[in-house]
């Protein structure tokens, strides 16, 4: 029934790829690591312009790298400078899943909504959480950053289940989580920024 639904597959396409870009904002391999396993055993279609993903060595590379991004979060300093690059690097990561979802509808409209919409998403979500995290480092001298770590390494898992999973229910969550990311990010850069002032003035 919901396939007679006008434009139904793109819509259902463009949940798995805000969903997908979601999960890049909290970390930028796991999520390419879960798509590639899943396309590896076939458990979900992948477009052949993306075959790719779908490889063993993106499979192998994506998991080591995935490991070495989730333990480098637990080491002091060396979390933020991968804070330095994760945003460029989220939002090309993100770009690249939504843009996986689109594939029929010709390269510049396919790439020019995976830019905006995927790496948009992306983009903000990581830049929310570095501020979050530099936030955490100010107040508590890094011991709360494993905590703000293993948020984004939990969130990051959910979402690229949710998204290959639920869809519709992944989306709602990025939507969500887009919101909170931005309203608690801002926040937490106006108050580094305000400590940094109060210490320059002392």
């Amino acid at each position: 029934m919901l396939d007679n639904v006008p434009y139904f597959s793109y819509i259902i396409s463009a949940f798995i790829g805000i969903g997908l870009a979601a999960a890049t904002g909290f970390r930028v391999f796991l999520p390419m690591f879960v798509v590639s396993l899943a396309s590896y055993f076939d458990w979900i279609p992948m477009n052949e312009h993306f075959d790719w993903l779908a490889g063993l060595p993106t499979l192998i590379t994506t998991g080591i790298a995935t490991i070495i991004e989730i333990l480098a979060y637990y080491i002091p300093f060396v979390d933020h400078l991968l804070d330095t690059v994760s945003i460029p690097m989220a939002t090309v990561a993100g770009s690249i899943l939504f843009a996986s979802q689109f594939a029929e509808l010709g390269t510049f409209p396919q790439w020019a909504l995976a830019l905006i919409a995927g790496g948009g998403t992306a983009a903000t979500i990581s830049s929310g959480f570095a501020g979050i995290r530099a936030a955490s480092t100010a107040t508590t001298g890094g011991l709360g950053n494993s905590i703000v770590g293993t948020t984004e390494t939990a969130g990051a898992g959910i979402m690229s289940i949710l998204a290959m999973a639920a869809p519709v229910m992944a989306a709602i969550f990025a939507i969500i989580t887009l919101i909170v990311v931005i309203i608690f990010g801002r926040k937490a850069w106006k108050k580094l920024r305000s400590s940094k002032d109060n210490s320059q003035r002392l």
